[in-house]
């Protein structure tokens, strides 16, 4: 395992752990209350999260399973890089410009229930396995994938894993800023 996995395994540990320890004791009418029409809740950002980080499962699992042929878009696409560094910057929790997220990656418009933090901590734990199943001789700044959730979008293994981590921490910022919102309830 490359020491960029290594790290982006414990970030995605640590941030289990943090929605646990942060999320964990809210009850279901906090975690499904949002601070507007149309702004997510608490379980919002992290169902969010699962329904994201779910369609890379495919994507890992094939990737553990042995030698994966790229395809001509992913082999010739002189973009890959461009959208790896786009996506970084456009998800980084500092980034305070809102993104319109793709239709399959919506979270639940319905409330989800006190249990959507478990359900986030035991994905993360999954997530994570798959990383750590990874054969060593994958190398990931080698590696280009199609993102899952666009099928003209390739970006390094590598710059995936980044994502991953960007994305988590700037739905759990969006979380923490939810309960700091004027009537949140106590």
């Amino acid at each position: 395992m490359t020491a960029h996995l290594e790290a982006v395994s414990a970030a995605l540990t640590r941030l289990a752990h943090d929605a646990e320890s942060r999320f964990g004791t809210l009850s279901a009418e906090q975690l499904n209350w949002k601070p507007a029409p149309g702004a997510w809740s608490v379980a919002q950002c992290f169902d969010h999260l699962i329904t994201t980080q779910i369609h890379y499962f495919p994507v890992l699992e094939r990737l553990a399973n042995g030698p994966v042929p790229q395809s001509a878009w992913e082999r010739y696409s002189p973009f890959s890089g461009f959208f790896g560094r786009f996506l970084i910057r456009a998800l980084d929790p500092g980034n305070s410009r809102k993104t319109k997220t793709v239709a399959k990656s919506e979270p639940s418009a319905s409330d989800l229930g006190d249990e959507v933090i478990d359900r986030f901590t035991e994905h993360q734990r999954e997530l994570v396995d798959r990383l750590k199943a990874l054969p060593t001789a994958v190398d990931p700044k080698r590696v280009i994938i199609t993102s899952p959730l666009s099928n003209i979008v390739t970006y390094s293994l590598d710059d995936c894993l980044t994502i991953l981590v960007v994305h988590g921490r700037r739905h759990f910022v969006q979380a923490e800023r939810v309960t700091t919102a004027a009537g949140f309830p106590s």
